[in-house]
């Protein structure tokens, strides 16, 4: 796998922080993901269920990346393959080379999708993006510090469409 910035720097090293707390005004959130082809595969019969890759972490709820975005290392674990490369643009708009990995079981606070994510350096904070947290209905509370299920819909996402026939 393959990540590679125009300029070096940690991703990480966009977000502000204290030294005591590096995520400090920032909202993270406990995110399960699993390998999709290790669980259907197990869903299947093919493998043991206690064979599923799978890692919990906090993630950043980031509502201004697009996508879910996972270092190296955990990508490794989860053995998830490469799905493409791309290059994506960082907040403070340098260019990055990434690879893409999936497919994945992403599943927050009872909530669930599938998804690919981009490969960060390892060491960097994972990210939950827009995409996914509004696919999931999911909303960030900045004044308390946590992600919540959209009180509109306690029931399970609701997705807004245009129209539907």
């Amino acid at each position: 796998m393959t990540c590679q910035l125009v300029e070096p720097v940690l991703f990480s090293q966009l977000f502000a922080g204290t030294a005591d707390d590096p995520h400090m005004g920032l909202v993270m959130t406990k995110v399960k993901i699993t390998n999709m082809v290790d669980r259907q595969n197990a869903a299947d019969g093919l493998i043991p269920g206690d064979r599923v890759r799978s890692i919990e972490l906090q993630a950043l709820a980031d509502t201004r990346a697009i996508s879910m975005a996972i270092p190296e290392d955990l990508a490794e674990k989860l053995g998830a393959g490469v799905v493409r490369k791309d290059t994506v643009r960082v907040a403070d708009g340098r260019r990055l080379q990434v690879d893409y990995v999936g497919p994945l079981w992403i599943e927050v606070l009872g909530r669930s999708m599938t998804a690919d994510a981009i490969v960060l350096p390892r060491g960097t904070t994972p990210l939950l993006g827009a995409v996914q947290l509004e696919t999931m209905d999911l909303v960030v509370v900045p004044s308390s510090g946590e992600v919540i299920t959209n009180p509109a819909n306690p029931d399970g996402p609701v997705i807004p469409m245009l129209s539907a026939a």
